[in-house]
């Protein structure tokens, strides 16, 4: 069997602007691959690299989907508000160009962490205002995963986690900047439609599993297709490869994925 194989592709002229494409041997459907964009976490900072997503890369790739794994401007680097937003947003829409051998209208997104949070906000973006970075997207995911998402950023900035990174990340208080703070936290953009699963460990000694509880109920309310799992796990072995919680995930990516573009209200029930 021939290895998948993998590009590294820019999405803009920034040297953080960059994503690789890893893609299944052999031929790609007519249409091109279902395709999983990755957003790494490391709470939006600059230490942190897509290098921690690159074995569920493989692993995706492995099972028959193109893996996009993006880099993007973070924080104490080039990025934050806007930039931080703009490039993910950015990086998703340049799915939809012809020199990709990806599907556009088979796309999911997985963020983990604080690569989770922007993973939800990705989800969001069709509901922004017109001004917002990220908003009237190119490319609409057919369904967003969650893993151990920062679901809930002014709660994170309440709580003070990773010292001070939501205010990091956004550039000021709620109080200062509050335009900022609904245009950044998914709990403000909900009533988009996008079917979200959130796997969160109850384990999880670095986000609370309440931010994808208080996501997951404040989504419901508004009739948004949204699916809690909760195994007992930690934060990092979500991105494990080997571990239970991302079979459970990956195997929903294979259902969302492998459904007619046009069929299917998203994530089925977990048991």
């Amino acid at each position: 069997m021939t290895d998948p194989s993998s590009s590294a592709h820019r999405y803009g002229g920034h040297h953080d602007q960059v994503a690789d494409l890893l893609v299944p041997a052999g031929q790609p459907p007519p249409a091109g691959w279902p395709t999983v964009v990755l957003i790494h976490g490391g709470f939006w900072r600059e230490r942190y690299r897509r290098d921690l997503t690159a074995p569920l890369a493989r692993d995706l790739a492995a099972h028959g989907l193109a893996a996009w794994n993006i880099e993007f401007r973070r924080v104490e680097g080039d990025g934050g508000w806007p930039a931080t937003f703009e490039d993910v947003g950015a990086a998703i829409d340049h799915l939809a160009g012809p020199e990709l051998p990806v599907d556009s209208a088979r796309i999911v997104v997985v963020g983990h962490s604080a690569g989770g949070h922007l993973a939800l906000w990705a989800a969001g973006r069709s509901v922004l205002p017109g001004s917002a970075p990220g908003a009237a997207p190119v490319v609409v995911p057919r369904a967003v995963v969650g893993l151990a998402p920062v679901a809930d950023l002014l709660e994170c900035h309440r709580s003070g986690l990773s010292e001070g990174a939501a205010r990091q990340l956004v550039g000021g208080d709620p109080e200062e900047v509050p335009q900022r703070w609904e245009v950044a936290d998914p709990m403000c953009a909900l009533g988009h439609g996008v079917p979200i699963l959130l796997v969160h460990g109850l384990d999880d000694a670095d986000v609370p599993v309440e931010f994808s509880r208080a996501y997951a109920a404040a989504a419901a309310e508004v009739g948004d297709a949204v699916e809690l799992v909760t195994p007992a796990a930690d934060h990092m072995s979500l991105i494990d490869p080997a571990a239970a919680s991302w079979a459970t995930a990956r195997h929903r990516l294979l259902e969302v994925l492998d459904a007619p573009a046009d069929g299917g209200s998203g994530p089925a029930t977990v048991t």
